[in-house]
């Protein structure tokens, strides 16, 4: 039998490493289900979702030219029509403040996760506030492009220019001998 791109088939489980797990599919042929194809959920470690014996039943998500197949546990997985895959959580390194199992924030104001954890502040908050008046344009009009472009280029001549200053002055200056 053809092993075909979007097949569902069940397979028995032959080998785990840290990476994820082989099944073995009919006629000896085997796949490797990767670590990010087992579990809708974040998987640390594939021992704990899959062992040695287990039947389970896979999709086929690629076949490489050289024979390698691709498999997937979580698109074999037959759902209503319409219902998406469950939220996939993010695990910070549990920094203080970080908290591990904290889902991303994308809403329209950012936030994020507060604290040191390693978390994403995609809003408000942070960063220079915009000046609409700086181009000399008026505060009603979108800025265009070259404005946007102007703007950016010399707010980042500046920002060279005082990291320059402040970190010659740590390392003794230009010229400055050593002995």
């Amino acid at each position: 039998m053809a092993i075909e791109v979007g097949a569902k088939l069940e397979g028995k489980v032959t080998g785990i490493t840290h990476f994820g797990a082989f099944v073995d599919l009919s006629g000896g042929v085997t796949g490797l289900v990767h670590i990010s194809e087992i579990a809708d959920n974040y998987v640390k470690d594939v021992k704990d979702h899959l062992k040695l014996e287990d039947i389970v039943k896979v999709k086929v998500i690629n076949v490489d030219k050289d024979g390698k197949i691709g498999l997937s546990i979580k698109q074999a997985i037959d759902r209503p029509e319409g219902q998406p895959a469950p939220q996939r959580e993010r695990h910070s390194g549990g920094g203080p403040g970080g908290g591990s199992g904290e889902r991303f924030n994308r809403g329209p104001a950012g936030g994020g996760s507060g604290g040191g954890g390693g978390g994403f502040n995609r809003g408000g908050g942070g960063g220079r506030p915009f000046n609409k008046q700086s181009s000399g344009r008026p505060a009603f009009g979108k800025p265009s492009f070259e404005d946007k472009m102007s703007r950016f280029l010399k707010d980042s001549e500046e920002r060279i220019s005082s990291l320059k200053k402040n970190t010659e002055g740590k390392r003794g200056g230009r010229g400055a001998k050593r002995v």
